[in-house]
């Protein structure tokens, strides 16, 4: 039989696919996970809602998520105290679908997206999948962003799209809103979209430090959000996107795939936003937990990125895999990502915060 070689493009040969372990270990804290499961009165709303809904599954969902984008439009009303009318926010299986459509509606060959590394690790995949240039401009050494160097690149490659994550993933860091602004009006004189990714928005130390209060003001912007983070939904798989002006709702939808969010993913999403008051306690006990975890680090003589996420980023390691070995020998899968010598931990439940405490003291003071 004559061997067959697969035509892939040449550009993904060679290539792995993106993830992160999923290994069975007594604390997972490797992928960002809101730790706790969703309370019995919310599984109890999900299951007649998803009930419901099976009594139209022999006909195709809503393409257009009007009752969804509705729900979120309330949801953002609530959480950030600003209006956003449903036609201008979209909604898809999760954030990173969402990246994709903006990928598809606004790069391609002849088009260029600056970033600013370390940063989220599927960028280069989105820019790569839509044959997208992608421009890296280094953040500073704190991890924050250079605002002179970001409005000098975007000067000088006239992007179509300028990424920028805050909260950061990897680094927990988030940008001030007066530094946003002037990196917006600069991609806006340069014809350029800032899509601000806020996947792990409800995290944040300052409330009202959140991006979507600036759509009313600036033409160009695009925040995107997810319900896998706060909402503890990762496995439901939602994410949308607010943005200034329902045009780019448009774009979005002409290169959305038919049908792209089933009707039991609307069901549960929308059930889970009517029901957003609980996250109200378990973010509040995330953000303790973050905060005590970064105490606890800084006392082992680490050096810690200041987080507004749900993560925490430390090091400095001479041989962070040695360290992330170690963790996981003792239970604890983390994440190895970002610079070199540098490890990122997801905040979990108490007792796993604990076995990852004493798992990293010991190893550091093994270390010594």
């Amino acid at each position: 039989m004559t061997e067959f070689v697969l035509p892939i493009r040449a550009d993904l040969q060679g290539l792995a696919p993106y993830g992160a372990p999923q290994d069975s270990v007594r604390a997972r804290l490797n992928v960002n996970e809101n730790p706790f499961e969703p309370s019995a009165a919310l599984r109890t709303a999900l299951s007649e809602a998803v009930y419901q809904a099976t009594g139209d599954l022999n006909r195709y969902p809503d393409r257009d998520a009007l009752r969804l984008r509705k729900a979120l439009s309330e949801y953002i009303e609530l959480e950030s105290e600003f209006h956003c009318d449903p036609e201008r926010i979209w909604a898809a299986n999760g954030s990173n679908e969402i990246m994709a459509h903006v990928f598809a509606a606004f790069g391609g060959p002849d088009h260029c997206a600056i970033t600013f590394p370390p940063t989220y690790s599927m960028y280069p995949e989105y820019a790569r999948n839509a044959f997208t240039q992608l421009v890296a401009v280094e953040r500073n050494r704190d991890f924050t962003i250079n605002v002179v160097n970001a409005c000098t690149a975007i000067e000088i490659n006239k992007p179509a799209l300028v990424l920028i994550a805050s909260p950061n993933n990897p680094t927990g860091t988030a940008i001030r809103l007066e530094e946003l602004r002037e990196i917006i009006e600069c991609a806006r004189d340069q014809g350029a979209i800032v899509v601000v990714d806020e996947a792990y928005a409800e995290f944040r130390h300052e409330k009202d430090a959140t991006a979507v209060r600036l759509l009313d003001t600036y033409p160009n912007l695009i925040v995107t959000r997810t319900l896998s983070k706060a909402f503890g939904f990762a496995g439901a798989r939602v994410g949308y996107c607010l943005s200034s002006n329902s045009q780019i709702v448009d774009a979005l939808m002409l290169v959305r795939l038919p049908y792209h969010l089933s009707a039991i993913t609307q069901a549960a999403a929308v059930a889970a936003l009517e029901n957003s008051s609980e996250l109200v306690e378990q973010v509040s006990f995330i953000r303790r937990e973050r905060d005590a975890m970064i105490a606890a680090l800084l006392g082992l003589g680490l050096t810690v990125s200041p987080s507004d996420a749900n993560f925490v980023f430390f090091g400095v390691f001479e041989d962070r895999h040695v360290i992330w070995q170690g963790l996981y020998e003792r239970g604890v899968l983390i994440r190895e990502t970002g610079p070199d010598k540098w490890l990122r931990v997801s905040v979990g439940t108490p007792s796993e915060n604990r076995l990852f405490l004493e798992a990293i003291a010991d190893l550091v003071s093994s270390d010594r």
